[in-house]
């Protein structure tokens, strides 16, 4: 597995320190000052949360930082367009968002760039006394995850990965059903992130996608960074999706957390053959590619409990993060929308049509804002993981997704590259909380009170 150098000529340190409250969702409208963000990258991510965060009467953007200046020409137009004030501009370099950083008017930062950076930017921003929205991942390595930890404990400011699945519509029913016990207890869960990416990975910026087989330098957007982790590394790269949802239902760092991993890896083939079939004669059609097809890993629990994810993003497919929740009295899978509750359903062994019960579950949350999530990205998840991140600033509260939900999730990746590495040993899943995981109240999205 290959270290931070691979990626980055830089290190980051971060010292020890006290440990933060246990986090709560923050969702209300109330009449507390605005928030004044900032925005390190705004690449076509960072543009999502800018152009959310335009909308809202309570945040100010202060200041944009990118090191492209393609992309900061988008992002002002959006700002235009949303007839706000222009806010300061910062194009200095890869650590220009130190600069940034520096301006004691800003309450709280947005990281949307590429994930090797993504460490040293947090660490940088809770040293600066900033609240941290991340898009995922946060930590590359486990040494990476213990410097958020310790970081956030000490500075005492929280670190939110902005991991939107968690407020995806059907998966909050599913959370609401699990909470008031309509699958019994919890025996079994699934998830994963299994995306065609082919299109993402190799993209010249001449078409919207599939605009040739370039990454690296020559790439358009995710394909000048994203690509070469597929190069050099095999393990679950991108696993929060999957992982997030089900670790609230199953109460990970909340009274339950994650004992043991073992990942596999398939052959790789998929990126390969997608560049010989677009240009064989093309360079890119030589590249070596470690990442696995389809990467396989099961996780246990303290509880008992077993998940298993799957990281599958270079085949031809379509699009599904393979949920399934599973427990003593049935079970529900996104992938059919298809529901089995024993003694419930109308047959019995005959799955049935989930949609009934999830209107009828419909999170508390959604019923209150869903009118305010309607047209935002990812079907309204992404209203809903700002809005919980907003309200947390301005409330000066721990957010929804706390430092140990960023490094937990995120630690699946190198300890999935370690497993792998190993031949499928199993290896031991690290306890970020020191503890604290025993006395710890699940408060994620609780009720609608917010």
């Amino acid at each position: 597995m290959p270290n931070r150098r691979d990626f980055l000529k830089t290190t980051a340190t971060a010292g020890v320190g006290l440990s933060i409250l246990p986090a709560a969702a923050i969702f209300g409208k109330d009449k507390e000052p605005r928030v004044r963000l900032g925005f390190i990258g705004v690449g076509l991510r960072g543009q999502n949360h800018l152009e959310l965060a335009l909308k809202r009467s309570d945040v100010e953007v202060v200041a944009l930082c990118d090191v492209q200046p393609r992309m900061m020409d988008m992002s002002l137009k959006l700002v235009s367009e949303a007839g706000k004030p222009k806010p300061s501009v910062i194009l200095e370099g890869p650590y220009g968002y130190r600069k940034l950083l520096d301006n004691k008017d800003i309450d709280a930062v947005i990281i949307s760039t590429p994930w090797e950076w993504h460490t040293v930017m947090c660490l940088d921003a809770m040293n600066a006394k900033k609240y941290v929205g991340c898009e995922v991942m946060t930590g590359m390595t486990l040494d990476e995850c213990w410097q958020l930890v310790h970081t956030s404990e000490r500075t005492g400011m929280p670190l939110m990965m902005l991991e939107n699945v968690c407020y995806r519509r059907d998966v909050m029913a599913v959370l609401n059903m699990v909470r008031q016990g309509v699958f019994g207890e919890l025996i079994h869960l699934q998830g994963g992130y299994q995306h065609d990416l082919r299109e993402v990975k190799f993209n010249d910026g001449q078409q919207p996608y599939g605009g040739g087989v370039e990454f690296g330098d020559k790439g358009f957007s995710e394909a000048q960074w994203r690509t070469r982790h597929s190069v050099l590394r095999n393990g679950d790269l991108y696993p929060t999706h999957g992982i997030g949802p089900l670790a609230m239902m199953i109460n990970i760092n909340r009274g339950n957390r994650f004992t043991q991993l073992v990942s596999y890896g398939s052959k790789a083939r998929g990126l390969h053959n997608y560049v010989v079939k677009k240009n064989p004669t093309h360079p890119n059609a030589k590249v070596e590619f470690k990442l696995s097809d389809v990467v396989t890993t099961m996780l246990q629990t303290v509880q008992g409990e077993t998940i298993l994810l799957q990281h599958d993003t270079n085949l031809p497919r379509p699009y599904s993060l393979g949920f399934r929740v599973q427990g003593t009295n049935g079970i529900w899978m996104d992938i059919n929308k298809s529901i089995y509750l024993e003694g419930q359903s109308p047959e019995p062994h005959r799955w049935e049509d989930a949609k009934s019960w999830l209107e009828k579950y419909d999170h508390p949350l959604w019923k209150k804002y869903g009118h305010d999530a309607s047209g935002a990205g990812h079907g309204g998840m992404d209203w809903f993981v700002l809005h919980g991140f907003i309200e947390s600033v301005k409330r000066k509260t721990p957010t929804p997704q706390d430092v140990y939900d960023a490094v937990t999730w995120s630690a699946i990746t190198p300890l999935s590259e370690e497993s792998i590495q190993k031949g499928g040993e199993t290896v031991l899943f690290p306890d970020f909380t020191n503890g604290k995981w025993m006395f710890r109240k699940n408060e994620f999205a609780v009720g609608d009170e917010y």
